[in-house]
């Protein structure tokens, strides 16, 4: 995915490779695709490459590859440092072999790496969630990403849970999971700047914050700057007025390239749904929402159903920003869910 700047219609500010898995591509293929993406829309203005990688694939003489390349940031799906549980996601790579990739990114002069967590399997306890924690932060990663076990419908976890082959963890549990992963993080000198996301603080010369190491990809769609999906099933967003997206089916996509036509469905965004838009992606940042950004009738529509989240301290209110507050981000999608228009 490709990200425009906000101050020009032809600046790329951001790349990102993924989801899926990019690193099951070749080093030739990985070129080409560099190649054709200066070709057609310039890499000179790019402040931030992201590739997301599996551990496994990240073998010397690929991570060798990968630092010829434009590639400034790497992204692991650890998930956990527990064998049995990596078994239960269906996971290929070992606890060791994260250790291992994250060693041989830094001697190739890949400087910026994050790495995503899972939490609340079934059966996990307070102190095997604290162990992953604690793997994860020797590894002492410029970016933390981490996220509670999904049971998504038609999926195969699903169908195990509704088979009553797997029992979903505790609510109040994964609730005191969380919260220790906040405070563990930020004991460990990492900005909390949304729900699910951690970045390292940068320091300048004179030893004071200047800036962290924040997802610019991830935080530009946060705040709604346009983007570019290439590849099926790939979203793309003008900024205004209208998001689309590939067809999911390969082999049609592909087939529509080779005849000249990309194959794509799209949705024209009303006021509503651009107000909509904005609740569901500004208030999961820590700088939360710019009521300027709203219509009149809007921010005074939001303020009035915020009221109440206000007075009872999940939201704040600071300005001309409403923002979660610590006790708010626990029921975000619930207070998420009750300023939207529906």
């Amino acid at each position: 995915m490709l990200e425009r700047g906000k101050d020009s219609s032809d600046r790329i500010n951001t790349i990102y490779l993924g989801g899926g898995t990019p690193s099951l591509l070749t080093p030739e293929q990985l070129q080409q695709l560099f190649i054709y993406i200066n070709k057609v829309y310039g890499l000179e203005h790019a402040e931030e490459i992201t590739m997301e990688c599996n551990p496994d694939d990240l073998t010397p003489e690929y991570v060798e590859a990968l630092s010829q390349l434009p590639i400034s940031r790497v992204s692991m799906g650890a998930q956990t440092f527990d064998a049995e549980r990596l078994r239960f996601l269906h996971r290929r790579h070992s606890a060791e072999q994260v250790s291992q990739a994250v060693t041989l990114l830094r001697k190739a002069g890949i400087k910026n790496i994050s790495i995503d967590l899972m939490y609340g399997f079934p059966d996990e306890t307070i102190d095997s969630w604290h162990h992953d924690i604690d793997c994860a932060l020797a590894l002492e990663p410029e970016h933390l990403s981490a996220y509670a076990l999904m049971y998504e419908e038609g999926t195969p976890l699903y169908q195990q849970l509704a088979s009553n082959a797997v029992n979903e963890i505790d609510e109040e549990l994964s609730l005191q999971m969380f919260s220790d992963l906040i405070d563990r993080l930020s004991a460990a000198g990492y900005e909390h700047y949304e729900i699910s996301n951690f970045a390292k603080w940068k320091s300048g010369s004179d030893g004071q914050h200047k800036d962290s190491y924040r997802s610019r990809h991830n935080s530009n769609y946060w705040n709604q700057t346009p983007y570019i999906g290439l590849g099926a099933a790939a979203h793309s967003y003008d900024g205004r007025h209208c998001r689309r997206w590939n067809i999911d089916d390969i082999k049609a996509y592909v087939n529509g390239i080779e005849n000249g036509q990309l194959v794509f469905e799209q949705e024209t965004i009303n006021s509503d749904t651009r107000y909509n838009d904005l609740i569901l992606t500004a208030l999961r940042t820590c700088e939360g929402l710019n009521l300027p950004l709203l219509p009149d009738v809007q921010a005074q529509y939001c303020l009035r159903e915020a009221q109440r989240f206000i007075d009872d301290g999940r939201l704040l209110r600071e300005g001309n920003r409403l923002r979660l507050t610590r006790k708010g981000i626990f029921v975000s999608n619930m207070i998420m869910s009750e300023l939207m228009k529906i």
